[in-house]
């Protein structure tokens, strides 16, 4: 991509936002009936290629049984509120009732100064499997090596590994780093790992042997991430950078594709289908899943990392009217004509439109680009 002049001593490469550019249809459409949503990471097969964003504002383990009753993945944070508090629902109805006038961070912080406790890491993951849905937990690089025999031990199918940027070589002169690809080799369940934000990241990610990676920095209208760090990270671009990395990645192994799950300013089912069509498989959806009537914060939603002790980078968004139960959202009937409900019923339609019958296919899909 062609660089553009900052000024004499520094250039830049223009990148795209989800927004800035849009599907084409083809010169055939299909019947929305004889198209697929599904989607499989390695042994385990989903109805929707969706993955829930692993903040306590959307994720219970009640939450998380009830999404992969609905044909998604949902992830539990290992380090967050479930796994901290015997019963966090006092703690989260108090954070679901601060209103705009009230300083949430501090209370957040407050709420996750509690230490995790390691034994109700496996009764979460119980929960979870005893619903009967694929059990994913999410656990931060810092706390991996601490945590993952806990994890690992309770039972799960999938392990994700997420932090706002995720590297496969992290350099530390205090700690000892995470390796993540002896980590991995170690293993005999799917990993997931992210975020990453470029090729190169992308591709070294799977190289660790992650059998998928995260692309964003889980970015929305409420985080601060740029604000705080001055990281910001046009989606559409980013996609498509991975999904080159994929490519490469595909040729180098002679075979070995890893599944890539768009994180970050996607609310709509127009945003879905943009991010697939750059070339994600999934997507991870966080507020947009806090407005259904299960999530277990009652419509207030919060990013993992807005908690954060010393270095918070997210806002609290106070508790609205819910949209409707995690069926209508996912799937519909939609009493809302902005893109908030029906999200995989407008997915499919979009895919119909554009006369593509599966994810895979529709990731050959034509953009436009729609920006000055």
């Amino acid at each position: 991509m062609r660089d553009v002049e900052i000024g004499r001593g520094k250039t830049a490469r223009r990148a795209y936002h989800l927004d800035e550019v849009a599907l084409a249809p083809s010169r055939r459409t299909r019947d929305v009936d004889d198209v697929s949503t599904a989607w499989q990471l390695d042994a385990y097969r989903f109805q929707i290629p969706c993955v829930a964003h692993p903040s306590d504002a959307t994720m219970s383990p009640a939450a998380a049984v009830a999404l992969g009753r609905h044909g998604g993945l949902g992830v539990l944070n290992a380090e967050g509120l479930w796994c901290r508090h015997e019963d966090p629902t006092p703690v989260l109805e108090e954070l679901s009732s601060l209103g705009q006038d009230v300083p949430a961070t501090p209370r957040l912080q407050q709420a996750y100064a509690e230490p995790i406790k390691p034994e109700l890491i496996g009764d979460r993951v119980k929960e979870m499997r005893d619903g009967g849905v694929t059990v994913a937990v999410r656990v931060s690089p810092q706390h991996t090596l601490s945590l993952a025999p806990v994890i690992l031990d309770a039972g799960i199918d999938i392990l994700v590994v997420q932090g706002t940027i995720v590297s496969a070589e992290h350099v530390s002169t205090v700690d000892e780093p995470l390796n993540l690809k002896e980590f991995i080799a170690d293993l005999d369940l799917p990993v997931i790992a992210g975020g990453c934000t470029s090729y190169l990241t992308a591709l070294h990610l799977m190289r660790t042997g992650a059998a998928g990676v995260i692309v964003g920095l889980g970015a929305d209208d409420w985080s601060t991430t740029e604000s705080v760090l001055g990281i910001r990270l046009p989606m559409a671009t980013a996609i498509a950078d991975a999904a080159a990395a994929r490519r490469d990645y595909l040729d180098e192994t002679g075979g070995r594709y890893v599944h890539l799950i768009a994180d970050g300013a996607i609310q709509t089912s127009g945003d879905i289908a943009k991010a697939l069509a750059c070339g994600a498989d999934a997507v991870m959806l966080g507020e947009p899943l806090s407005l259904a009537e299960e999530a277990p914060a009652s419509g207030a939603w919060w990013h993992s990392a807005a908690s954060h002790p010393k270095l918070p980078r997210g806002m609290y968004s106070p508790a609205g009217e819910t949209l409707g139960d995690l069926e209508q959202i996912l799937y519909g009937p939609a009493e809302d004509p902005s893109g908030f409900m029906n999200l995989f019923g407008g997915l499919k339609r979009a895919m119909a439109k554009c006369g593509y019958s599966d994810l895979k296919e529709f990731q050959k899909v034509e953009l436009l680009l729609d920006t000055v």
